[in-house]
């Protein structure tokens, strides 16, 4: 039986550029009092959410990188979470609770096993709740296209849908009516650039092994796990500044011929004439930057984008981007 000793795990869930970081930045700037672990997994050899995180704060955040969290570094995810309650007990860190944002790609099924299956971790840790972020303007298209999305709105015990100001009333009741079918049991509740309260968040004590069992029958017994083999990633990084008019051009002519594929785009830009840092962010067609905080005395200003879609030309990407710098 898990008692009050146990520390709540939330899991932060979502699709490619459904707003999941948007939202945990705003938990983390929040004056709510709960003093927060968090445990970031990005698909990749290397992410870029921890810059974005900490643009404003000092949090520390645990990165988990080159994998998806709910498969090839789960045991990393074990390790962690073993780790972080080893450093609680003796002081070193405090934390009443954990936040893990997985990667766009991953299946919140295996994630939620480890909180059964490995007995240490069922002893520290009670999972909470999996909250899933939908992008209400591309939801319908993923979910036609990736069974990932699909997956993690089945698991949801609370889903959020962002972006509902940029489709119209009837849409929005389709898609709705759409995620009832494939979860009635999750409430469902919209948010605007990650505007919600905590407590439709933190301990909701949502997740109901019964219930995932009827999803899932061998929920507990198998550790399989596919991802759609033509999605893949990569980083493009310069210590040299963006030239911002060629950036721009190039961008918005990637994204006509390749928005489609182009599932997650993000980065922290050095610009030239600027001594801000530039956080650019994009899901398919829909790009956006916005100004960040200041290079640091002794910080070398520097590019670092992540790149995340279907069959994308890397070479094409990596030597337009070249061509950009200053």
């Amino acid at each position: 039986m898990q008692s009050s000793q146990h520390i709540p795990v939330t899991v932060l869930t979502g699709f490619l550029g459904s707003g999941k970081t948007t939202l945990l930045k705003r938990i983390l700037t929040e004056q709510h009092g709960h003093r927060i672990a968090v445990i970031e997994n990005e698909f990749g050899e290397e992410g870029v959410d921890n810059e974005l995180l900490l643009q404003d704060q000092q949090e520390q955040i645990v990165e988990m990188n080159n994998g998806c969290i709910c498969c090839t570094v789960r045991g990393d995810l074990v390790r962690i979470l073993n780790d972080l309650q080893r450093r609680r007990k003796s002081g070193e860190v405090q934390f009443e609770r954990v936040i893990i944002e997985t990667t766009g790609l991953a299946d919140p099924g295996p994630v939620a096993q480890t909180f059964f299956i490995d007995d240490d971790i069922a002893d520290a840790y009670l999972l909470d709740a999996v909250i899933t972020v939908v992008d209400a303007k591309h939801a319908m298209t993923q979910l036609d296209q990736s069974k990932e999305i699909r997956e993690q709105v089945a698991f949801a015990d609370r889903l959020l849908l962002s972006k509902v100001d940029l489709i119209d009333a009837e849409a929005l009741q389709a898609l709705k009516l759409r995620l009832l079918r494939i979860n009635p049991r999750a409430p469902i509740s919209e948010v605007h650039f990650g505007q919600t309260d905590i407590k439709q968040i933190l301990d909701i004590r949502g997740f109901n092994l019964n219930a995932i069992l009827e999803i899932d029958p061998q929920f507990l017994e198998t550790d399989e796990h596919d991802h759609d083999e033509d999605v893949s990633s990569f980083v493009f990084r310069s210590n040299k500044p963006f030239d911002p008019g060629k950036l721009e051009d190039f961008l918005s002519g990637l994204i006509q011929v390749y928005g489609q594929d182009m599932l997650r785009y993000k980065g922290v830009l050095y610009m030239k004439g600027s001594d801000r840092q530039t956080v650019f962010q994009g899901v398919h067609q829909m790009m956006g930057a916005d100004q960040g905080r200041k290079w640091q005395a002794g910080e070398k200003p520097s590019n670092k984008m992540v790149f995340i879609g279907r069959k994308l030309p890397k070479d094409l990407f990596m030597k337009g981007l070249q061509q950009c710098l200053a």
